[in-house]
C-alpha cells in the first residue's frame, strides 16, 4: 500500500468513532498492537528528542524500503507512534520524504494532544523524515 492509502485508512478508522475518548481508546489499542523494539535499540541514539516521555525509532533499510521500530513508556505516545509506524514502515525513504501529514490534523489528532504531546509528534515526524534523508543517501 502507498502511504497515501494508509494514511486515508486511518482516516476512514478515526471517522468511525463519535467522540476522542474512543479514538484515545483505539490510539491505546494501536499502541499495544505495536511489535516490540528489540532491547538492543532502546539506546539513546534513538531516543527522540522533544518528547516528554521516552520514544524510541529505530530504522533500517530492508532492500530499499525502510522498516521502522518503535516503543514508548507512555500509552497514549506508543499510540502515536504505532500511527506513523504504520503509514511510514516499508515504503521507499523518497516516498516518506515526499509525503505530507495532513491526515494527522484530518482526524484531529494535534488539535487533541497537549502541546507537550503535539511537540511530541513534531519530533517523531522529524526524525522519520531524518531518517529518511539518511537512507535515500546510502540508495543513491
Amino acid at each position: 500500500m502507498t502511504i497515501q492509502e494508509i494514511q486515508k485508512e486511518i482516516i476512514d478508522e478515526f471517522s468511525l468513532f463519535e467522540d476522542w475518548m474512543q479514538r484515545y481508546e483505539y490510539m491505546i489499542e494501536l499502541g499495544k498492537s505495536l511489535p516490540i523494539i528489540p532491547t538492543e535499540f532502546k539506546t539513546d541514539d534513538n531516543i527522540i528528542k522533544g518528547c516528554q516521555s521516552k520514544v524510541w525509532v529505530h530504522a533500517a533499510l530492508d532492500g530499499d524500503k525502510l522498516e521502522f521500530t518503535a516503543d514508548s513508556d507512555a500509552i497514549i505516545t506508543k499510540g502515536i507512534i504505532a500511527i506513523l509506524i504504520r503509514v511510514f514502515s516499508n515504503q521507499h525513504p523518497k516516498d516518506i520524504l515526499d509525503a505530507d501529514t495532513n491526515f494527522i490534523d484530518q482526524i484531529g489528532l494535534k488539535e487533541h494532544l497537549s502541546p507537550t504531546r503535539a511537540n511530541g509528534l513534531v519530533s517523531m515526524i522529524k526524525q522519520i523524515k531524518m531518517y529518511a534523508i539518511a537512507f535515500q543517501t546510502q540508495l543513491n
